[in-house]
């Protein structure tokens, strides 16, 4: 048993060997057509996010529509909206690009309440107001290649999927995220502000170095995404 163990072990290193310089070159491939950069402004220094670690999904490529994201409509629902723009920098972050984005209030019980699954950190930012057809690139900075899972926090008052691609590419069907809806909580714009993690919620074959992964919301939207938590898998 242990011999044929390592005999099978020995072959998937081989297969991985074989097929890492095409994984190399795929996203060698799509960095030479990619227009985006990874995020910075003059509080965050940017560079690509480090994976393992959490990607912050507000901290979405530079480079604007069809480049960095694709949003359904070009205002930021969140970011000078309902959150005023009155010179901070949480309620006036990137309020001039589509992508909607808002943060977590421990105030008059929006973000931290006995709804919640798992408590946020608060002035957590995250991206809000999904709709189905919509995406944003992340440039993310691997330690070593192989074989990651991913978890995450957000809300979600109806459910819905997610897919995750990497360099282009599908990295696999999507994934379903489970409603946080709380029937007992009596305020009906709270069922947006419900936390939860999700554990495990993707797993995705990596290769070390810069990659950019695209997050895409497949069906019901409705949900904040906050961030993914990413680590090697066993």
């Amino acid at each position: 048993m242990v011999k044929r163990q390592i005999m099978q072990l020995s072959l998937c290193l081989i297969v991985w060997m074989t097929l890492m310089p095409g994984v190399q070159a795929a996203a060698s491939a799509f960095f030479d057509a990619y227009k985006g950069e990874p995020y910075h402004d003059a509080r965050y220094d940017g560079g690509a996010q480090a994976i393992p670690g959490k990607v912050q999904c507000a901290f979405y490529d530079l480079g604007g529509e069809g480049v960095a994201y694709h949003d359904a409509d070009a205002k930021n629902n969140g970011s000078g909206a309902l959150n005023p723009a009155d010179g901070t920098y949480l309620n006036e972050f990137r309020m001039h690009e589509g992508v909607d984005i808002s943060y977590t209030k421990f105030h008059d019980q929006i973000d931290n309440t006995q709804y919640d699954m798992v408590q946020p950190p608060e002035n957590q930012l995250y991206v809000g107001w999904t709709q189905p057809g919509e995406w944003f690139n992340l440039t993310v900075q691997v330690a070593r290649a192989g074989v990651y899972t991913a978890d995450l926090l957000y809300t979600s008052n109806r459910g819905g999927s997610i897919s995750l691609d990497v360099n282009g590419k599908p990295s696999g069907a999507p994934v379903p995220i489970s409603s946080t809806f709380n029937a007992a909580d009596p305020v009906a714009w709270r069922q947006w502000h419900h936390w939860n993690v999700a554990p495990n919620l993707l797993k995705v074959e990596l290769p070390k170095g810069k990659s950019v992964l695209t997050v895409h919301i497949v069906t019901e939207g409705q949900m904040n995404l906050a961030y993914f938590d990413f680590h090697e898998a066993p």
